[in-house]
């Protein structure tokens, strides 16, 4: 069955980095899209960054354009989130999903994303 596993989150100052990973099993990687999501309290979750696994497109959240990049590792079927010049508007718990036969530019948006990690928590302080 698909089977998405998020690590690496944590806590860190503003201005830190972190990269989440997100291992990958049970379908076909290649036609997938793959996307990160995050949820902070109280608020809606929102699409972070997304890429098609097979076209190599991303798009991005304007709040993190330059400072996030999702890339991919299709000899480990994972897909990263590496996130630099954290602020604590960043705080929330990071999903990801995906979209098993996607073609074309990805979206953000959580209904085309059928399957979904667990989520890790990651909290910026200042």
């Amino acid at each position: 069955q698909v089977q998405l596993v998020e690590s690496g989150g944590g806590s860190v100052q503003a201005g830190g980095s972190l990269r989440l990973s997100c291992a990958t099993s049970g379908f076909t990687y290649s036609r997938s899209c793959m996307g990160w999501f995050r949820q902070a309290p109280g608020k809606e979750r929102e699409g972070v960054a997304s890429l098609n696994i097979g076209g190599g497109g991303t798009v991005y959240a304007d709040s993190v354009k330059g400072r996030f990049t999702i890339s991919q590792d299709n000899a480990k079927n994972t897909v990263y989130l590496q996130m630099n010049s954290l602020k604590p508007e960043d705080t929330a718990i990071y999903y990801c999903a995906t979209d098993l036969f996607c073609v074309g530019t990805p979206t953000l948006v959580d209904g085309d994303f059928g399957y979904w990690g667990q989520g890790t928590q990651v909290t910026v302080s200042s």
